[in-house]
């Protein structure tokens, strides 16, 4: 399969400018998922050298004041820039938090060395472009039990766990938390605002934040039900229904996203985490949808740190599982976001 720059011809190699390696992989980075598509972002370049930075503008202030939602979203985007140097062969050297001074620079990746990709490093890379959000339920049938252990297997790797809620009771409960995490931001005028600056409506050019042809116009029944952000704000925008009378969906595979502390790194570790996970389901032919509501609040929060994770710090709510839906999202061009 053709991707990224093997579409124009020559991928870049040893022998390349930094720049051009740069640009290789900042192309691939912006496909990393981001809370609203906000894409909170932008990278140098310099000599063997790539720096990620956290665009403050793009916080969103009331939901994430914070920033640990702005951070998991460049966790992301550095996991996808290493994914990509070791597609071409490259050795990344990463740095996160190098320079505590500047508040904005999550991560410097340097390199010197070169040894070939293998397999799994070009499947992940293949993915890339492939991963979207998924906004709704799934098919019945459960993720095999040997891929859940992977996806456990790939987060840990990234210094987090992915716990899996298998009784019901449990998958009930967390729903019903999602659910009135949900319905708490709905209330909220500033909150509903801040969200509705990133929808987008039909037919626009904007290459940021969620556009209409990324979730569907009637949300999917679900059972248990977790319901997905209302991006439409009731102007009836998304994709039609595939089918009339549709049956209720599966939930998935329902799991959460945590790690041991609770720091700027831990959020950043989260992101590449999350990011490992995705594009190891994707690979899997599995989508994957995306809950951080309760995660908002911080009462809500707390609740579920204690209830759900054994007092470890919840970062995301992750469901997994197969479906046909076929959602459209949109990227800035490298020229916005890389220096």
């Amino acid at each position: 399969m053709n991707t990224f720059s093997e579409l124009a011809g020559e991928l870049p190699n040893a022998a390349s400018p930094p720049q051009e390696i740069a640009r290789f992989v900042v192309e691939a980075a912006v496909y990393a998922p981001s809370v609203h598509n906000t894409q909170p972002w932008w990278f140098y370049s310099a000599d063997h050298e790539i720096g990620v930075h956290a665009d403050d503008e793009r916080r969103l202030r009331i939901a994430d004041p914070d920033g640990r939602e702005m951070l998991i979203s460049c966790g992301a985007a550095l996991f996808t820039s290493r994914v990509a140097l070791r597609y071409l062969g490259i050795v990344p050297k990463v740095r996160v938090l190098p320079e505590p001074e500047l508040g904005t620079l999550v991560a410097k990746i340097n390199w010197t060395d070169w040894v070939p990709r293998i397999d799994y490093e070009r499947e992940f890379f293949a993915q890339i472009k492939q991963r979207r959000t998924h906004r709704g339920g799934f098919d019945p049938k459960p993720v095999p039990e040997p891929i859940v252990s992977a996806l456990m297997d790939e987060a840990f790797k990234e210094k987090a766990t992915l716990r899996i809620l298998s009784p019901e009771p449990e998958r009930i409960a967390l729903a019903a938390v999602v659910e009135a995490g949900d319905y708490a931001l709905r209330l909220n005028a500033d909150r509903a605002r801040e969200e509705s600056r990133w929808s987008s409506p039909p037919g626009s050019t904007r290459r940021e934040g969620v556009p209409a042809t990324a979730y569907p116009a009637t949300p999917d029944r679900i059972e248990p039900n977790f319901p997905a952000r209302d991006f439409a704000h009731g102007h009836g925008w998304g994709l039609p229904p595939a089918e009339e009378g549709q049956m209720p969906r599966s939930a998935g595979l329902v799991a959460m996203l945590t790690t041991a502390t609770d720091r700027p790194e831990d959020w950043i570790a989260a992101g590449q985490a999350l990011q490992r996970v995705l594009l190891f389901a994707t690979a899997c032919g599995l989508s994957a949808a995306l809950h951080s509501q309760p995660l908002e609040i911080p009462q809500l929060r707390d609740f579920i740190a204690v209830q759900f994770c054994d007092g470890d710090h919840p970062q995301m709510v992750v469901r997994i599982g197969a479906t046909s839906d076929k959602a459209l999202s949109v990227r800035r061009p490298v020229d916005d976001v890389l220096i």
